[in-house]
């Protein structure tokens, strides 16, 4: 069977008594007061928890229910019926909640200076606490912004397991997982638990990547873990520490390795009560008063004993009485808890405060009031006063205080002690991107350094990568992957790349969008140069055969093939030639328009004279048979009229392509990635596809008939020529076809510039430089006799 649990004290706790005199330091303020309470006393009863739940529960029923008999209270005499109207404490979380619970149901109010637990907020549950220290629930997230400032995404965490510790950390956890903070590990201990449960939370740390350890421990289990810590010399680690420790000049004796130096963390604001360190110090009205704690507070304090002291202790200096308190080192002398003793004393002069509305006091007080406890709960938590220090104390709806925090920075001296630093400040009053600032000195960090440690699971993402998740690792493990092309990331860590916009592509880097580069058949590059210099030269080459035509007009070579048709076609051949010239240059929305057309008029009106001096050849030896007047039907007039009826067809068709849909400027973003090319649409794939099979039906037609007159006898007969010139130009056509659907960007308007350039070379090479040859070097056969040779026929 199991022993029940020993509710006597075993030990003095001195930061108890510490509480405890700053609790009768407020009291003796309030009563010596003329202002507050005047005429009236406050008395008290200070018990002893010794840190065990089940001790303070019992104490707190025996005075709900008004039971004076509780082992060994210190006590100031009351004049009035001893009910209690108000507790002070306790120190610790999970004692608060039992209590609090115990005594909810008899509304007495209860306030602690220490116990931060933000399930103590809630209401329903505690009506009846109140508390002068900020809720972790505020601490909790001023933790995870100054892990999330730092940079800190990978960290492990280590809780006491109790309800400070895994409340606080839950907390904690939940705000850290929304800035994007990752937990390693999460440990729970308790100082009581055994070495090897501790020893496992060790081999946790050494195993761990992180670099920053995230506590939510009270002072008593930090201890413990730092005597772990140091057997286990396990250094380099920044800690980072709640109000429970991360200010307690004991843990910070205790490390006397080190390994706790450089840690940060948050405590509330530093503060000065006018009198009270040295009322903390004086301890002789204990001793006059006959306090049965004199006696063990006075060995503990001095480590001595008095001659009729029961100690077990041995081989100590007898005490004496006089020992001077001022030449002892300790934590009872240590004042760095002074804002918490700040906290008892508001505690106290809240309760005073609310005695004072409710008796009316003005020079005197109303001695006649009934007190209740539920009357001065109402009243605590409605009042708002300052202290002589000017601080200003009141309650929220759920009892807590406003949250402000100090960050704290642990600094070694030169003679090994750590030096409290502040360094920041962290106000949850302040809009949420201010509320954490810190000031212009210099931090010390784990090894001494003076360079914020670095603890992320994986390296942040430069810009142009994007982060994809490590598959079964938390959301701070990722890898770092190239945006593709076209995407970009201009921030880092980036979750996703952002495409550019259809004119921009990304640069190498991939974190900027450039503009793309417009793409289009220039005058100024070499491909472009080269087809309008050849596009020149056919038309300075066919205006020199137009001239040696006209210069040599009356000679039988000229006339004998119909010289009006020859200089008509010229002209038009003179027309393909320039016409290639409104291909090349940026599209616009005339030159779209134009270079169509005028390529499908000019080809039209160059192939109409073609087909009719074919017609004129076929005619021509026809009429020559007996009887046959065929050439009084396909004269010079007939022969306009065939050129000008074909042409006007293609004129319509034209016409008709502009008017329902004509070719205009547009940007291809398909045909390259990182290119714009700036092409003419056709609008009408059926105009243009019209247009292109119009000519291809006249020059097939011409083509047969100059196949079938290609062996009539005549000295000249032209017919051959163009049957060649007919060849070439079918040819250049049907191959152009696939050369131009295939060819990519400004390619394709070089080969259809080189189509209508070898087309328009054909029809002048064939017709017209055999015939310059004759008139220019064999003028010799220029005449009418030479042209009327053996079986020759008359010639029109």
């Amino acid at each position: 069977m199991h022993k029940p649990l020993p509710l006597q004290c075993t030990s003095l706790n001195f930061r108890g008594f510490q509480f405890a005199q700053a609790m009768l330091f407020a009291l003796e303020e309030i009563n010596n007061s003329t202002e507050l309470l005047p005429g009236i006393s406050l008395g008290y009863k200070i018990f002893d928890a010794c840190g065990s739940i089940a001790r303070g529960v019992r104490v707190a029923l025996a005075l709900a229910n008004g039971n004076e008999d509780v082992s060994a209270p210190s006590e100031a005499p009351c004049t009035r019926p001893a009910q209690v109207q108000a507790i002070m404490g306790e120190t610790s979380s999970s004692p608060c909640m039992a209590i609090a619970t115990v005594i909810g149901p008899f509304q007495i109010p209860m306030i602690s200076h220490f116990a931060t637990c933000a399930c103590l907020s809630d209401k329903t549950k505690y009506p009846s606490f109140l508390r002068t220290i900020p809720s972790d629930y505020y601490q909790s997230r001023a933790l995870a912004q100054l892990v999330k400032h730092f940079g800190w995404t990978w960290v492990g965490a280590i809780r006491s397991n109790d309800d400070y510790g895994n409340d606080g950390m839950a907390t904690f956890t939940e705000t850290a997982q929304q800035l994007g903070i990752c937990l390693e590990y999460s440990v729970a201990f308790f100082r009581t638990d055994s070495p090897d449960k501790i020893q496992k939370i060790i081999d946790i740390i050494k195993a761990s990547t992180s670099k920053v350890i995230v506590t939510f421990l009270s002072h008593m289990d930090m201890d413990v873990l730092i005597h772990e810590l140091s057997n286990n010399n396990l250094t380099g680690y920044q800690w980072v520490g709640t109000e429970g420790w991360i200010f307690d000049s004991q843990t910070a004796s205790m490390d006397r390795h080190h390994i706790l130096d450089g840690a940060i963390g948050l405590f509330i604001p530093q503060a000065h009560v006018s009198g009270m360190r040295d009322f903390i110090l004086d301890v002789k009205p204990l001793n006059s008063s006959s306090n049965e704690l004199f006696t063990e507070f006075w060995e503990t304090l001095f480590s001595c004993k008095f001659k009729q002291s029961n100690s077990s202790a041995r081989n100590q200096r007898e005490c004496t009485g006089h020992e001077d308190v001022n030449k002892v080192q300790n934590s009872f002398t240590d004042m760095s808890l002074m804002p918490i003793f700040n906290n008892v004393y508001k505690g106290v002069y809240a309760v005073a405060h609310a005695l004072h509305n409710i008796l009316s006091c003005n020079k005197t007080c109303n001695n006649k009031v009934q007190l209740d406890p539920f009357t001065i709960l109402q009243h605590i938590r409605k009042i708002k006063f300052r202290t002589k220090e000017g601080d200003e104390v009141f309650f929220n709806e759920n009892g807590d205080p406003a949250a402000k925090y100090e960050i704290i920075n642990w600094q070694p001296t030169e003679n090994g002690i750590v030096d409290f630093v502040t360094v920041g400040l962290h106000d949850t009053s302040l809009p949420a991107n201010k509320q954490l600032t810190l000031q212009n000195k210099s931090l010390f960090w784990a090894h001494n350094s003076p360079q914020v440690p670095l603890s992320v699971c994986s390296e942040k993402c430069p810009p142009g990568t994007r982060k994809v998740l490590q598959k079964g690792k938390p959301v701070c493990c990722y890898d770092c992957l190239s945006c593709a092309e076209g995407e970009i990331s201009n921030i880092t860590d980036s979750v996703t790349c952002v495409r550019c916009d259809p004119e921009f592509w990304s640069n190498e880097r991939r974190d900027a969008c450039v503009k793309k580069e417009a793409e289009f058949l220039s005058y100024e590059e070499i491909m472009g140069a080269l087809l309008t210099a050849a596009s020149l030269f056919g038309t300075c080459m066919t205006a020199v055969v137009a001239f040696i035509y006209f210069r040599y007009r009356q000679t039988p070579i000229v006339r004998a093939n119909n010289s009006e048709l020859s200089f008509l076609l010229l002209f038009s051949l003179t027309l393909c030639f320039l016409c290639s010239l409104t291909f090349i240059g940026r599209p616009s929305e005339w030159s779209c328009m134009l270079r169509h057309t005028a390529f499908g008029i000019t080809f039209v009106l160059c192939i109409s004279c073609v087909l009719g001096k074919t017609i004129v050849v076929l005619m021509a030896f026809r009429a020559t048979l007996p009887g046959s007047d065929v050439m009084k039907w396909f004269g010079p007039a007939q022969q306009k009229l065939s050129v000008l009826g074909f042409t006007l067809i293609q004129v319509i068709i034209c016409i008709l392509w502009l008017t329902i849909s004509p070719p205009f400027p547009f940007k291809n973003f398909k045909e390259f990635k990182d290119k714009i090319i700036l092409e003419c649409a056709l609008g009408s794939a059926v105009g243009f596809w019209a247009v292109l099979g119009y000519i291809g039906l006249l020059a097939m037609l011409c083509f047969i008939l100059a196949f079938l007159a290609r062996k009539l006898p005549d000295n000249f007969n032209e017919a051959k020529f163009i049957t060649f010139s007919m060849l070439i130009f079918c040819a250049v056509w049907i191959t152009f076809i696939p050369a131009y659907v295939s060819s990519p960007g400004k390619f394709s308007v070089a080969v259809e510039i080189f189509a209508i350039l070898a087309s328009s070379f054909g029809l002048l090479i064939c017709i017209f430089i055999p015939k310059c040859y004759i008139i220019l070097l064999k003028p010799e056969k220029n005449t009418k006799k030479s042209m009327m040779g053996k079986g020759a026929h008359k010639s029109f």
